[in-house]
């Protein structure tokens, strides 16, 4: 009987190291299959160039399509893309900057907000030998510290703004008064717009700017500069002077200045409105007369950015300057020629 039990025991210990053995097998096998699965997905990512793109944010229609077009042409390009949102924040962005820095991204591309205060986190993408190419707008910094630059030229938009208003009042011998809504403070673009525009109105005595102001580049700032306006003058006036010409660096300010006419009962046609940015809702207050003059600001610059990105990834030289193609729509066009905007 006590051979019978201690056989019974035997058995009963052989069974479960065999257990115990397959299924350490089928855990060893499945983690070897898992490890090797694990292994051709990070090196199908690791063929994959990588991009890292801080935004300055969504404010607009215009800025929503400027990050589709980099998403899409990234997409065509095989590029893959760590993307940060600034919500109109440098200081963000000096952190995403650092963080695609840690991450040892392949190159670097960002939306400066404003000018100043890239140097030192510059410096580190250079030290990391990570290449850095500015978009959309301009910066003031040491030109060995970045790449280049793709955008708009915001000089000759002003001056475009400014060779419209020229035309269309060169036979008024009176004095013509203009108010300018004016993008964020410090940046780039806003500085340029303001300078071209200026460059060209300044060589004829009879423009003058009587009032500019920082509205953003945002449409609740173009609606509340222009309330405050028609609020404390009882209408298109400043200090008692009528106002001819209101010219917006962009269009979101000017759909706002449009929302505040609209609901104080002031016709648009009352006044010479020119924007910047050509939005499919300001091309579409052209067509109805709202508008005089929109200068194009292109957004799609993505499949321009992926060929920046491809060349200097590969060691090539890239231009220092890169401006997109851009186009002016006026009262005085065929309007029956437009093509729909995509935004």
């Amino acid at each position: 009987m006590r051979a019978v039990k201690v056989t019974y025991y035997k058995k009963a210990f052989f069974l479960l190291l065999a257990a115990i053995f397959f299924l350490t097998l089928s855990a060893c096998t499945k983690k070897d299959k898992t490890n090797r699965k694990n292994q051709q997905d990070n090196s199908f990512e690791s063929d994959r160039l990588i991009l890292g793109f801080s935004q300055i944010g969504s404010e607009s229609a215009w800025r929503t399509r400027n990050t589709q077009s980099i998403f899409e042409a990234a997409e065509e390009n095989n590029v893959q893309i760590i993307f940060d949102d600034a919500q109109q924040k440098q200081e963000n962005q000096l952190k995403a900057i650092r963080s695609f820095i840690v991450y040892q991204v392949d190159v670097i591309a960002f939306v400066p907000i404003v000018e100043t205060g890239w140097d030192n986190v510059l410096t580190e993408a250079k030290e990391a030998g990570i290449p850095v190419i500015v978009v959309d707008r301009q910066i003031d910094a040491d030109e060995s510290l970045y790449a280049g630059f793709l955008g708009e030229n915001g000089f000759e938009e002003g001056y475009s703004a400014a060779f419209f208003l020229t035309q269309k009042c060169k036979n008024r011998n009176s004095r013509i008064n203009i108010v300018e809504f004016s993008g964020t403070e410090n940046s780039s673009v806003a500085t340029e717009r303001a300078n071209g525009f200026r460059s060209l109105i300044q060589t004829d005595p009879k423009f003058y700017i009587v009032h500019s102001e920082d509205g953003d580049f945002l449409r609740s700032r173009g609606k509340e500069m222009m309330d405050r306006i028609l609020r404390d003058n009882r209408g298109l006036y400043l200090n008692g002077e009528p106002i001819d010409v209101i010219y917006s660096h962009n269009d979101s300010m000017t759909l706002g200045l449009l929302d505040s006419l609209e609901e104080n009962g002031i016709s648009s046609r009352n006044v010479i409105i020119i924007s910047i940015d050509a939005e499919q809702k300001c091309i579409d207050a052209l067509v109805a007369g709202k508008l005089n003059c929109v200068v194009e600001c292109n957004p799609n610059l993505g499949p321009t950015l992926m060929e920046l990105v491809k060349k200097i990834h590969t060691g090539e030289e890239i231009p220092r300057v890169t401006y997109m193609h851009e186009s002016i729509f006026t009262e005085n066009d065929d309007f029956s020629t437009y093509s729909p905007r995509g935004y």
